[in-house]
């Protein structure tokens, strides 16, 4: 499974620098954010240098991505949930399936068995 770069929002890169500009320790931020602090030195450069101009990109929210990270963990839960009941449900065929030859088996020789003590 390849790993894909998350994206932010400007106005989160935005309120990220703001927060080091303001004083925040980069440590701190960086765990609130949960991004690697380096990553926040490199936006904090770019907010000085370009103001107005900085993160041109189109990135998303930071809470769209971990929407979609949540659904698809569930997805996956749920794909394991049916491959199981599926396992199951096959399980409980086959049982089914032999209890009905055996009760045919057993109840074939109890009417030969009858039918024989009858001649």
């Amino acid at each position: 499974m390849s790993l894909s770069r998350r994206m932010f929002a400007k106005e989160f890169k935005e309120a990220a620098g703001w927060r080091l500009e303001l004083g925040a320790s980069v440590a701190e931020v960086a765990r609130a954010c949960e991004v690697n602090p380096n990553v926040l030195h490199r936006w904090r450069r770019e907010l000085r240098e370009y103001v107005v101009k900085a993160f041109p990109g189109e990135g998303r929210s930071r809470t769209e991505g971990s929407r979609i990270a949540e659904l698809e963990r569930k997805v996956g839960r749920q794909a394991m949930e049916i491959d199981f009941l599926r396992r199951c449900l096959q399980r409980i065929e086959e049982q089914r399936r032999l209890q009905a030859l055996t009760i045919r088996t057993s109840s074939s020789r109890t009417l030969t068995k009858k039918c024989a003590r009858r001649a």
